[in-house]
This record gives C-alpha cells, structure tokens and sequence, in this order.
C-alpha cells in the first residue's frame, strides 16, 4: 500500500518572503504566522541580515514548514508519517501531535535562542562536501582539529561543522582529497560539541514540558528511527548529534513511504531524496505556485 510522508525543511532553508503569499490567500496560514507578528514580519520582509539570524531564522522557518503542512491538509492532503531535516523535526513532532503548536512554537524559540548563545561564543561553521564518501570525510575530520561530520544527507554529501580556526585548514584538506566544500546559511556550528551548552540547556527546559504520544510515525534524526521512547532526550540530543538524513529516508522507503512531499522554504530535502532514490515520487510546496503542481500531480493521478 502506497504511504504518503511529509518532510519539514530546516534551517538555512530560509528565504526573504517564505510564506508570505500563502498567508494572504489561506486564513490557515494566518492563523499560524499571527501567532508571532514579529518573526512574520522578518519572514516576509527581512532584511535578510535579520532573517538569517538563529535566533529569528529558527521561528521562521519553523511557522512556514507548519504553514505548508496547514495548506495541505485544508486540500485533503494528510501524511502518513513524517520526518524532518534538524529544525524541521520540531515541525514533524507538532504536526503528529506530540506538540502543541504553542509548546513548539516556545520550544523553538528557546532552542533557538540557546545555540545563538553558543554561535556567538563558539564561532564556527559549516559547509557541504561533495564528490567524497562518507568515510572519506571522516578521515579528513580525524585529521583536521575541531572538524566534525554531522549531516550524511545523501549518497556523495556530507556536510562539516567547524570551528572558525579550523575553516581554511579544512578546506584545504578536501580539496586535496579531491573533494569540494559549499559553505552553508548558517551562523554556527550546529549539531557539533560546539553545541552542548544549548544541548544541556533544552534537557532542562524540557523536563517541565508535556509530550504526548504521537498519532503517526515519526522519524528520528538521531536514530534514523520512529520515535518510540525518550523523545526529550532526543529533541535535546539532536542539537549535538549527526542528522542521519540519508539513513532515515531509506527506512521511511523499507517502511512503504513512496511519496515525499518537503513542507516549508525551497526544495533541498526534494533534491536529496532524489538522490537517495530516484525511484520514489518528490514534490514540494512553499508557496501557491507550488500548491498548484501539487494539486494539479494529485488531479492527473486520479
């Protein structure tokens, strides 16, 4: 039996705008970027300066991701499981229930307030490498001090978060291994040790924080697994953890998930599942443009 799973896009995503179009024609969308006029504001007028912030990009993206999914669902269009990319797994949690939208509106907040603390006292970065295996990158970070491979986002792409210091000596170190080096929109060093003090910080703000258990599958980054226990421990751990993208979208396919729909800004989690696996069915909606492919795929298949 065909299953359908919504993907939620994360940070470094964002885009001036996101969203914006969406909310003047559905009262769904309203709804959810009212619950902050001030992080709508920066989504859909920047500057992008202000947008690509952490402590504004988090919220941001995390109401648009909702905002898609709210869209979808007005249309009749309901996942079967979900899983989302770092950030994005905040938006899975909410939308299979485990989450009010309220309580992880406030968790991003605070999430993203904690790991801005750490980027500004732990400067780093990341970048994407391309054209080297996953165990090619692993030697360079053995190597390379305060290096650390931390998204296995597809065959052939692993992304690096660094410390500053260790920027040039990296790249270096993937160009001679044959490899290139994309840096990534980010402002930090995330899911590295350069993150446990906002790890430690959401341990502690989530012993106080109710999580139900949720009403559908919902795909771990840090095990690449369906939550089944622990999920506080999961959502904190995460922040320092590698995101296991590539592992996690090939047990949704083992699992039945056929189709993928990637909810939020811009179409990275589409491309990648593409190279996963070509074989499974893509699409993605961040604006009415997109909604109407969507619709349009949905109309011809029936």
């Amino acid at each position: 039996m065909s299953k359908l799973a919504i993907v939620f896009a994360g940070q470094g995503a964002q885009a001036v705008g996101m969203g914006k179009d969406l909310y003047t024609d559905f009262q769904c969308v309203r709804k959810i970027f009212d619950i902050c006029p001030e992080i709508r504001d920066i989504a859909f007028n920047g500057p992008k300066e202000k947008l690509d912030m952490t402590i504004n990009t988090q919220p941001a993206v995390f109401l648009a991701d909702l905002a898609c999914a709210a869209v979808l669902a007005e249309k009749g269009i309901k996942a079967d499981g979900v899983a989302g990319f770092s950030l994005g797994e905040v938006a899975a949690v909410n939308y299979a229930g485990m989450m009010t939208t309220e309580q992880a509106f406030d968790f991003v907040r605070n999430r993203a307030k904690a790991m801005q603390t750490c980027t500004e006292k732990n400067k780093g970065g990341m970048c994407a490498v391309l054209k080297l295996e996953a165990h090619e990158v692993e030697e360079i970070c053995k190597k390379v001090l305060k290096t650390y491979p931390v998204n296995y986002n597809a065959p052939g792409q692993v992304v690096v978060a660094y410390d500053k210091s260790s920027e040039e000596a990296l790249e270096k170190a993937i160009v001679d291994a044959g490899g290139r080096c994309m840096k990534l929109a980010v402002s930090g060093a995330f899911h590295s040790p350069l993150m446990n003090e906002a790890s430690e910080a959401m341990a502690e703000y989530l012993i106080s924080t109710d999580i139900a258990n949720p009403t559908m599958p919902v795909y771990s980054n840090l095990t690449a697994q369906v939550y089944s226990s622990n999920p506080k421990e999961k959502l904190a751990k995460q922040i320092i953890s590698p995101v296991l993208w590539q592992q996690t979208i090939e047990n949704m396919i083992k699992d039945g998930y056929d189709t993928f729909i990637e909810a939020g800004p811009g179409k990275t989690l589409t491309g990648l599942i593409k190279k996963i696996n070509p074989n499974v069915k893509t699409q993605n909606i961040t604006d009415t443009q997109s909604l109407e492919k969507i619709l349009e795929t949905i109309t011809t298949a029936n």
